[in-house]
């Protein structure tokens, strides 16, 4: 493999005079994106960044080897830096490495299984030859440096008897560099010690020399050396076994497999858990806790996003008509037009996909913190989030607990499923009575009896007490009014609180004594702000300060939020409730308040954008939905990019 192909010798940097890790990557960034491999700087900065806040890139012998991967990537390649003066706080797996060759590799975020990830590979092999660093350190020029890189590393020769065979999966977050050099650094360290490892690469490419029926039942032990839950691990039941972080190979190789031999972490089941790995095993509660809700969000966006698409369909394919807010009668459902009954059935799907937004989240949560054997329970939790028990068991106005009861009832779930599978023992022949009986029902039970007594009370007893507080504000001003209903309509878009409010403000506006215009804003400002937050990001902070998930459910929240379903902006908050939801109730505040002194009425329950016609001074009513749209968004990219930068630093 000739691996000067990937790179070009304006990407190669000598002497260079950056003095800290941030001036290095960001040096190699400029030149990729100089020589037109990169859509966006910031993007590929930024995914770097995060990649470096998983596990050291520093090496040892002065190398670091930090990437990443992102959308923003045309193709795979690689930039070199070599410093005029050692770094020596670059987080390194040796700490004492003084770091003065950087190799920056940056992979598309959808490439696999390509010539060019190979190639990269094939570095990240080389990179664990001590005689091949020594010559492309000396290199004299750029053209020299290229020269060296594809000169061959001198093989072992003869056959090697070997006493044990351990097998290991080594895996990384990108699946390039340190999953290589993991397995390398195993199996030299296996050579060394008269003991046969064989590797299997969990990567960018996909599964590699993946381990065979035959040689997992003559192995004598198993390593995982991975940053990721490895896949397959099932495979390996009742084999001893050692976990460990992806990048501990490249110091304690030796030491790691001793331990996989004669001091296992125990022994692979068939109910194989998450938690077993160290990056989660006695980990801090709250950083495992906010994993799991980053989990569960992952699985919950697809639900939003194809409820969100069936209900647009209905609506927009009903504006024509003027039924946009009756396609949903069920007179439609038999209606003698073809066409109205499938908008109508479209419009009651899109509704129905919904109901299955917090079951969804729910199970992953609980599937993050326990694995399989929370999924059930975190299911039926995210049930009652959703308030489907209601529908079944025949209560009318029944009061769902959202997405609070959603996070409650999930994390719940997971860890009394953890706690069960980790506690309860059971003879061999019993051994399967635990995740399909034992723990399935004891969980389940214990979220039946959280939410009868805990979660609906509350939820119930809270909406309760809103609405008397609502009611008691009527004589208090319209502003007041305004700013008690919109922060309420905000609060949890859909759940209990918004809930209450928008029974009041219908009220008080059937009986003409105020009109719905801050409830209506309060739907929709929120929605549209968290999803023009997302789009502007980059060019307010010159960054992206929102992941690629919720850039996903930013432009869905966008759109959604035209058509009034507030659903779309769930997964920011979420994912961080103590940011989302403040600034949620103050940029909705903020809009009614000046819409309502401005002089809109709105006395019809019509937020999405086919009511707006239907406003009184609809000018004064869009400066506000803008001025409360606009606080979230800018409120939001300021914030969080102070966040990252803070933690950056």
């Amino acid at each position: 493999m000739e691996l000067k192909k990937m790179t070009e010798q304006e990407l190669v940097l000598f002497d260079v005079t950056a003095t800290s890790k941030q001036q290095v990557i960001e040096s190699l960034v400029e030149a990729l994106h100089r020589k037109g491999y990169l859509t966006s700087k910031q993007t590929f900065l930024q995914a770097v960044i995060e990649r470096e806040s998983v596990s050291p890139t520093g090496l040892e012998s002065g190398l670091a080897i930090p990437h990443g991967k992102s959308r923003a990537v045309k193709k795979a390649v690689f930039a070199v830096a070599r410093l005029r003066d050692e770094i020596d706080d670059w987080e390194s797996v040796n700490p004492s490495n003084r770091v003065k060759l950087v190799f920056l590799l940056a992979i598309p975020e959808n490439e696999a299984g390509s010539t060019h990830l190979n190639i990269l590979s094939e570095l990240s092999t080389r990179l664990m030859d001590q005689v091949y660093i020594e010559k492309i350190m000396e290199a004299s020029s750029p053209e020299d440096f290229l020269q060296q890189l594809d000169e061959p590393i001198a093989k072992e020769d003869g056959e090697q008897e070997y006493t044990k065979t351990v097998l290991a999966i080594t895996a990384c977050a990108t699946g390039i560099a340190h999953t290589y050099m993991a397995a390398e650094a195993l199996e030299k360290a296996g050579r060394e010690m008269g003991v046969r490892v064989l590797t299997e690469k969990q990567g960018a490419n996909g599964i590699e020399d993946e381990h065979q029926a035959k040689m997992i039942q003559e192995a004598d032990a198993i390593i995982f050396a991975t940053d990721i839950n490895p896949k397959g691990k099932e495979r390996f039941q009742g084999k001893q076994y050692v976990q460990t972080r992806v990048a501990e190979p490249l110091k304690n190789a030796k030491n790691i497999i001793q331990r996989s031999l004669n001091n296992p972490d125990g022994k692979v089941t068939s109910q194989y858990q998450e938690d077993n790995m160290i990056q989660e095993k006695k980990g801090n509660l709250l950083a495992d806790m906010a994993q799991a809700v980053m989990t569960g969000i992952s699985y919950m966006i697809p639900v939003i996003v194809a409820a969100g698409l069936m209900m647009g369909i209905a609506k927009l394919g009903a504006m024509p008509f003027g039924l946009v807010d009756e396609i949903h009668d069920i007179k439609y459902a038999t209606h003698s037009n073809e066409l109205f009954v499938i908008l109508h059935y479209l419009d009651k799907f899109g509704a129905l996909i919904f109901k299955f937004m917090y079951p969804i989240f729910g199970a992953f949560v609980a599937y993050a913190i326990a694995d399989r054997s929370g999924i059930v329970s975190g299911f039926i939790g995210g049930v009652f989030a959703a308030g489907l028990h209601f529908t079944f068991w025949g209560i009318e106005g029944g009061i769902p607990s959202g997405f609070f009861g959603a996070l409650i009832l999930g994390m719940t779930a997971g860890y009394i499923s953890k706690f069960l599978n980790d506690k309860i023992k059971l003879s061999k022949n019993l051994q399967a009575m635990k995740p399909m009986l034992i723990i399935p029902a004891i969980s389940v039970l214990s979220i039946f009896f959280l939410n009868f007594y805990v979660i609906d009370p509350v939820f119930g007893g809270l909406n309760e007490l809103l609405r008397n507080w609502i009611e008691s504000a009527q004589n208090s001003g319209a502003v007041m009014l305004s700013a008690i209903i919109a922060g309420t309509t905000a609060f949890d878009l859909g759940g209990p609180i918004n809930k209450a409010a928008g029974a009041i403000a219908i009220g008080l506006a059937a009986d003409q004594i105020f009109p719905l215009t801050p409830r209506v804003l309060a739907i929709v400002i929120p929605p549209i702000g968290l999803g023009l937050a997302t789009v502007i990001d980059k060019y307010v902070v010159g960054r992206r300060v929102f992941d690629e998930n919720l850039r996903v459910a930013g432009n869905t929240s966008l759109l959604l939020g035209f058509i009034a379903i507030s659903e779309g902006a769930i997964p920011f908050m979420l994912r961080n409730p103590i940011i989302t939801i403040p600034i949620n109730i103050i940029g909705a505040i903020i809009g009614a308040i000046t819409a309502v002194i401005l002089g809109a009425v709105q006395w019809y329950p019509l937020p999405a954008i086919w009511g707006w016609p239907l406003v009184e001074n609809v000018g004064t009513y869009l400066v506000g939905l803008v001025v409360g749209v606009l606080f979230i968004a800018f409120a939001n990219i300021f914030i969080r990019y102070a966040i990252l930068k803070r933690k950056e630093s």
